[in-house]
């Protein structure tokens, strides 16, 4: 893997292809930097990706390509990204000042119809983790059956000191700098940390002013009135909560009788609180990026929903005591989520772990050297990342088809659409696990990778 400049010439500019040679493409936007790789470049210079979070999606996939008996010679192709983009992204500030952000987007592979995958603002965004990401996207994305390769995309920037006005200009900056690379039938971008339907209004609105014409399929997240989709926002907490109720089936716990703390109260954390609560079990301790609180008695949810829509924190909630994140992962309890950021669960605290189902809401919280002791220590049913956040994905798909249809459905419809593919999933996944005797993530990856691998195989390689 290797950068190259990309050089001006009239309306073109010359970009390195994956061969190494120059091609000569049309280009509307700016001067950007493009990283590609081919087969012949793997094997040197891919610090390109250097990042811990990549190093483990890596380290994942090698478990699971020996497992499946991927032969040496045809692992890079699979494992690393085929086109990854980085863009520099000036814009002016509300005081007249200009600053400049970093902006990326991996495209892990493009066997399929288009790749799919979320947008995220955040301060400490890199392309290494990005490219974890579109990875993990697509053994996500395969294990649930959906005709999509995996994406990611990312600014570093923190959205909470930047304005509405500073965040639009900012994201239409993005947006035209990657309309050469995204389209419905290439590229589909969805909401992640840091972003939400409005990022995506102005994402759709940029694209169908370049196009000429209103393009509702080139995002999914967006609000119900510029054609998303019924049940998208809640998609991902449902399904966690779904997929905690099979799993508390599989293991025999009672919800009347769990109790459950859940790591990060953004979207995906505050909508899996609300679905557990709803199911019985008794919320302990809850946290954001500021702190956690902690009450053995049970939170009362109505009320923290109605405390943080006031203060924007779960952080000084009444009847609870101020905890760190780091305490919060150690407290005894039958249900722990981590929905905030990667690389929460390592050897240094997986020991300390007290929980019976560890249900993964966020991407990549476990690293794999806490797998290890996890998998020895066999008191915890885990329910892996690409298979409890696949919730909002698969609704994604749901938002894309039917704006592609032009044809809605109900959030009832979408509800059970979703139930069923999260259903198939998790059975599949936990018949390979007691059929094998591995790991649920090992079982999860296995068929993930096996899918892209055999799509790969029936396409061929070109030329």
């Amino acid at each position: 893997m290797w950068w190259r400049r990309t050089e001006r010439l009239t309306s073109y500019y010359l970009v390195a292809n994956e061969c190494g040679a120059l091609t000569k493409r049309r280009y509307r936007c700016g001067l950007l930097w493009l990283s590609l790789a081919c087969g012949d470049c793997y094997g040197w210079g891919m610090d390109v990706y250097n990042h811990p979070t990549f190093a483990m999606a890596c380290q994942q996939f090698e478990r699971v390509a020996d497992r499946l008996g991927v032969p040496p010679d045809q692992r890079s192709r699979i494992k690393y990204p085929k086109r990854s983009v980085t863009v520099s992204l000036p814009i002016e500030r509300d005081d007249g000042s200009l600053e400049v952000f970093a902006g990326y987007r991996v495209q892990h592979h493009l066997t399929l119809v288009a790749t799919k995958g979320g947008l995220r603002y955040h301060p400490d965004v890199t392309l290494g983790e990005v490219a974890a990401l579109a990875m993990w996207m697509s053994w996500k994305c395969a294990l649930t059956g959906l005709p999509y390769g995996g994406a990611k995309g990312g600014i570093a920037c923190d959205p909470r000191k930047l304005s509405i006005s500073e965040l639009e200009r900012l994201t239409r900056r993005y947006t035209q700098e990657m309309i050469p690379f995204i389209g419905p039938q290439i590229d589909v971008m969805a909401p992640d940390v840091g972003t939400n339907e409005q990022t995506m209004a102005w994402m759709m609105d940029t694209y169908s002013m370049q196009m000429g014409y209103t393009v509702p399929s080139i995002v999914t997240g967006k609000p119900v009135a510029l054609g998303g989709s019924l049940g998208r926002r809640e998609s991902t907490g449902k399904g966690v909560a779904y997929l905690i109720n099979r799993a508390m089936d599989t293991v025999g716990v009672r919800a009347s009788n769990a109790t459950a703390i859940i790591q990060g109260f953004g979207n995906v954390g505050s909508v899996a609180t609300y679905a557990l609560a709803n199911f019985g079990l008794k919320i302990i301790a809850v946290s954001d990026v500021n702190g956690g609180i902690y009450n053995q008695a049970g939170l009362d949810t109505w009320k923290l929903n109605q405390f943080v829509a006031e203060s924007g924190t779960v952080v000084g909630f009444p009847e609870s005591e101020a905890i760190t994140n780091e305490q919060l992962l150690t407290i005894p309890c039958d249900v722990l989520v981590p929905a905030a950021l990667e690389r929460q669960i390592t050897e240094k605290n997986a020991d300390k772990i007290q929980c019976r189902i560890l249900a993964e809401a966020a991407n990549g919280p476990t690293t794999p050297e806490a797998d290890s002791i996890l998998e020895q220590r066999g008191d915890i049913f885990v329910i892996p990342d690409i298979l409890c956040n696949a919730g909002g994905v698969v609704v994604s798909y749901f938002e894309w088809v039917q704006d592609l249809q032009s044809f809605f459905w109900s959030e009832s419809e979408v509800l059970d659409k979703l139930n069923r593919i999260l259903e198939g999933a998790f059975v599949q996944t936990l018949t390979l696990s007691r059929k094998e005797k591995i790991p649920m993530r090992l079982a999860a990856l296995s068929l993930g990778v096996k899918r892209v691998v055999e799509a790969k195989r029936l396409r061929g390689l070109y030329p």
